[in-house]
Order: C-alpha cells, then sequence, then structure tokens
C-alpha cells in the first residue's frame, strides 16, 4: 500500500484499522501501523484516537477494544464490522440505490438516484472488496476503479448481482 505519511493519512488509516478489526492497545495499533510503514510514538497515536474520538468498548468476546463513532446522528461506538456484514448492507443499497452499472477495462460506471452517489461510494469503500481499488463519486454517478486492469465488466455483474 502507499500511502502519504500526513496527518490525514495517518488518522485514514487508523480508522480502518479500528473499524476493521479488534484492536485492544494502543501498542497492538502501534504494530499494525508500522507494518505499513506509519512510525508514530504513544503521544501521536493517543491525540490521533482523542481527535478520532475513538473510545473503548467491550468486544462480543469480551474484551476491551477500540470502536469509532458512527456517522450521522447514531453517534453510538461501532466496533469492527465484519465482511459478512459490510457485503450485506452493500447488497442492500445495491437493490434501494443502484439504477445501472457498465464496466469497461477497470473502470465501472454506476448510477443512482440524485444525491445518492456519494453515500453509495461510502458503503462501497468500506465494503472492503479485493478486487476494487477504489471509489469516485459525484452527485449521481460513481467511477469503480478494479483493480484488475480487464475487471470492469466483472465488477459491474457483481454490482448487479447484489442488486437481485
Amino acid at each position: 500500500m502507499s500511502m502519504p505519511t500526513t496527518k490525514t493519512a495517518r488518522q485514514a488509516r487508523i480508522l480502518e484499522l479500528v473499524t476493521g478489526g479488534d484492536i485492544h492497545s494502543q501498542a497492538e495499533l502501534a504494530e499494525l501501523l508500522a507494518a505499513d510503514g506509519i512510525q508514530v510514538t504513544q503521544a501521536t497515536l493517543s491525540r490521533d484516537l482523542v481527535e478520532l474520538e475513538a473510545v473503548r468498548v467491550r468486544s462480543a468476546h469480551g474484551g476491551m477494544v477500540y470502536a469509532m463513532p458512527r456517522a450521522g446522528a447514531d453517534r453510538s461506538p461501532a466496533t469492527g464490522i465484519t465482511r459478512e456484514s459490510a457485503e450485506t448492507k452493500l447488497a442492500s443499497l445495491c437493490r434501494e440505490l443502484l439504477v445501472t452499472a457498465e464496466g469497461s477495462a477497470n473502470l465501472v460506471m454506476l448510477r443512482t438516484p440524485p444525491g445518492a452517489a456519494q453515500y453509495f461510494a461510502s458503503a462501497i469503500d468500506h465494503a472492503v472488496v479485493p478486487e476494487i481499488l477504489g471509489t469516485i463519486a459525484g452527485d449521481d454517478t460513481i467511477m469503480v476503479v478494479a483493480r484488475d486492469p480487464r475487471g470492469g465488466a466483472a465488477l459491474s455483474r457483481l454490482f448487479l448481482d447484489l442488486a437481485r
């Protein structure tokens, strides 16, 4: 993974790690960041967690883990999102919001109702589909970039299948 060494990039990676699995301590989080090439002091990591509004909560397994508040009105902490729950949410959003999907080369163009593209793109990003490099959203259009140079058609079919 290639990322800049900015505070914003570091905090984005912390957010991904905390929402992607159980992080039990700052030391564990620092090790995961170091594995990504991000060296951080304990003081900086502590400040980042405060700025991100991370809290420690009891996980389903009984241990204490870091969690992030949910976006929107419900600010209660959300622990690690499972791949299954993210895919279920993505399928639900495909049924509700996907108007059309068309693939070409490594790109997929998704059409949504007006105003829904950014929300839908965020759900795609959080679903962590390995075949997807990233998304760019406008008002009613999302461009999805596939990792495979010829993966656009297959990703287009995936979105259409999720919508069924």
